[in-house]
């Protein structure tokens, strides 16, 4: 059983043939075929269903879905609970009541595992009932009892296991393991991976999408002391970790799904300082890495945290996994993350426990409501600021067309304030603010703190934190584009800016060595160019700024972020010409990184160029993607290359940065023969996808990032 690796390399094998025979049936769609095989329960038999409020149908839908969704034993896995039904792998909650889905679902957080791992679900059904006695009689009753309602399902669906498991020869490890947990405190290694497997499958079962967050942190303890009292060896902790990354990939069934197969935000974090602020990274980050690294498996977007103390060790075992391309590791800079959050106002504690919401942006994770609200930042130059290419359209000075276009951005940054107002009964600046009714969410609000205790759901104000971050995309192409007017209109003065906007509304048409001429005569963003790099980081501040004058004046924080996730697709088609060269209906820069082909010196200068951003004043997030070529990683020069990359965006202030190693005759010989690459990965855009799961026109967004076009 071979897992793919780029020409020239060989995966290393340290896990059993059984272990790799599980990994490779679940990266061949056998289990996700199977959870397709029932898409989900039917609640059209249930008595009284259609009088029910929306909180009392969610209820019934999830005991029922306890009740009757089908279990599922893999031969020889270790450990036990599986979503097996189809409608969860759509983020639906997966029951139907007259041939419709019951409920949306939840994605976009982390929930909270350590409650889980150190004080189990029955501390959580404490918790509830007390809230019930506290909230008796009030508007709050209601969600108290939908809690009850959920941790009884809970407790069916686990019960239903351990009978399945009692009746099985061969699985009696499983059955102890999952004996106590997660109803009581996990006591060793193997019942805390499964505590967190069973709790989490339940929770992506009923249809959500949670990450797991920072895995060592929440189970190095439990290892370290197992290895000390001889109760396992790393060999065998290797074997029961790998079941849980292979038992993630259930939902894996092949075909075409636009985006990509492999994005349901189960983030998964590695290493860094803990609230205490002492180094987490133990035997469980090396395990990690080790089974990413032999199996290859991508539907765990995984990130490292990295500071300017990480271990040697770390940083080239890192760079060793990163080699074999696919995406799978992407890294933080922890010092620069933890100052800014700290400057946003969390506390230092909290701010050292940051976690990720399914892709990259950061949030605390268990006690966090996190959604980002993104827009197109050329295209509101273009229409906006420049009228979209309007005769008439004039501005005395670029200093005079900037402030316009900020004008504009803040107005922007208000229209998604103004927004989130509705959402609200009632409130004001600094005092207590009342959330309208939303959808039930219930499993989720469990596994985040603060929603029992106030009786609030996740989505009606019970988290700790609850954050709303505009992103502004598009971000590279309109820093080019104010660059390429300040230099052809205002400084060089070749012609003015309504003459410039008239070619610019023909597409370039007759214009074509003007257009080579924006597209290769200056140096922009992403070419550690100070003057390029000077106006983006202005841009930057001033986006920031917007957010920052917004921020507390409503029930969420409101923090600043950089963002497309692959909207460059989406936008392109309503895009105009580019100031910077680009036709109309280019696909262009993705995240914060530099507009496809503008980077012309290397991996190098478009880390200096993003890190002189200030990326502190953005809480939220700002990913950098880096291509690189199997070639320039290979042997033991691109290794040390590669750790020399890694340090450099650490030492100069970055953020977040996923690199990939990619190959653009590889991912044509996969659009020709997808059948012989099935288990290739590629980085997409803060997920990593099996390439052949992406539609044509995702596949050709990555092949022209790698090439640089």
């Amino acid at each position: 059983m071979e897992f793919y690796a780029p020409d020239g390399m060989k995966r290393p094998v340290r896990l059993s043939e059984s272990t790799r025979r599980f990994a490779y049936d679940s990266l061949h769609f056998l289990y996700g075929r199977d959870t397709k095989k029932t898409p989900a329960v039917v609640m059209d038999d249930e008595p009284g269903f259609s009088s029910l409020s929306s909180l009392g149908r969610y209820d019934a839908a999830i005991r029922r879905i306890a009740e009757k969704a089908p279990l599922r034993f893999a031969p020889g896995e270790r450990l036990s609970g599986a979503a097996t039904l189809g409608m969860a792998i759509g983020h639906r909650v997966p029951a139907t009541w007259q041939g419709e889905p019951v409920c949306e679902s939840i994605s976009h957080l982390t929930i909270d595992f350590e409650t889980v791992l150190k004080k189990g679900v029955r501390h959580l059904r404490q918790e509830a009932e007390a809230a019930l006695a506290r909230y008796a009689g009030t508007e709050r009753e209601p969600f108290a009892r939908s809690c009850l309602a959920c941790l009884d399902s809970f407790a069916i669906w686990h019960r239903r296991y351990l009978q399945a498991l009692a009746t099985m020869p061969g699985y009696e490890s499983n059955l102890q393991a999952l004996s106590r947990v997660p109803w009581e405190p996990a006591a060793t290694f193997y019942e805390a991976v499964q505590s967190v497997w069973f709790t989490f499958a339940f929770v992506r079962l009923c249809g959500n999408w949670p990450g797991i967050g920072r895995i060592d942190w929440l189970l190095g303890d439990y290892l370290k002391k197992d290895l000390a009292d001889g109760r396992l060896s790393l060999d065998e902790a290797r074997e029961i970790l790998a079941h849980f990354f292979i038992k993630g990939c259930e939902w894996v069934s092949g075909g075409n799904y636009g985006s990509g197969d492999a994005q349901h935000y189960q983030n998964i974090l590695l290493a860094g300082v803990d609230e205490e602020g002492n180094e987490v990274t133990n035997e469980v980050t090396y395990l990690v890495l080790d089974i990413l690294e032999e199996l290859g498996i991508s539907d765990f977007p995984t990130t490292v945290r990295l500071n300017q103390k990480s271990d040697e060790r770390l940083v080239r075992r890192v760079a060793e996994v990163m080699r074999y391309g696919g995406g799978i590791l992407a890294v933080y800079n922890e010092e620069l993350i933890i100052d800014s959050l700290c400057r946003y106002g969390y506390p230092l504690r909290e701010a050292r426990k940051f976690a990720n919401d399914g892709c990259w942006e950061v949030q605390i994770p268990g006690k966090t409501y996190f959604t980002y609200i993104p827009f197109d930042a050329l295209r509101l130059l273009q229409e906006k600021t420049l009228g979209s290419y309007a005769a008439g359209v004039d501005y005395p000075s670029f200093e005079a067309l900037y402030e316009s276009y900020v004008a504009a951005l803040r107005g922007q940054v208000e229209s998604i304030f103004r927004g989130l107002l509705p959402g609200f009964a009632s409130g004001t600046p600094g005092g207590e603010w009342v959330w309208r009714e939303r959808m039930p969410c219930t499993v989720v609000s469990l596994f985040e703190e603060g929603c029992i205790a106030k009786g609030l759901s996740y989505l009606e104000g019970g988290p700790v934190y609850n954050v709303i971050a505009p992103h502004i995309g598009g971000f590279a192409d309109a820093v080019n584009s104010l660059y390429a007017i300040k230099r052809l209109v205002y400084d060089e003065q070749v012609m003015s800016l309504p003459t410039f906007l008239e070619i610019l509304s023909r597409d370039f048409e007759g214009e074509e060595p003007l257009r080579q001429a924006l597209c290769h005569r200056y140096v922009y963003y992403g070419n550690d160019s100070d003057e390029v790099d000077g106006l983006a980081a202005r841009l930057l501040s001033d986006f920031a700024d917007a957010c920052a004058s917004l921020d507390g004046r409503c029930g969420y924080r409101f923090p600043a972020g950089v963002s497309t996730f692959g909207r460059q697709l989406e936008w392109a088609p309503k895009r105009l010409a580019s100031p910077h060269g680009r036709k109309k209906g280019e696909v262009l820069a993705a995240n914060c990184s530099p507009t496809p082909g503008t980077d012309t010196v290397g991996a190098t200068a478009v880390i200096r160029s993003y890190c002189k951003l200030g990326l502190d004043r953005l809480p939220s997030g700002a990913a950098l993607d880096i291509k690189l070529l199997p070639t320039a990683v290979r042997g033991e020069d691109g290794l040390l290359a590669l750790c020399a990359l890694l340090r450099g965006f650490v030492l100069l202030g970055g953020f977040f940065m996923q690199p990939d190693v990619a190959d653009a005759a590889i991912l044509r010989a996969a659009q020709e023969n997808p059948a012989e690459y099935e288990t290739l990965s590629v980085r997409v855009s803060g997920w990593n996808a099996r390439f052949i799961t992406l539609d044509r026109r995702w596949q050709d967004m990555v092949i022209g990032q790698v090439e640089g076009k």
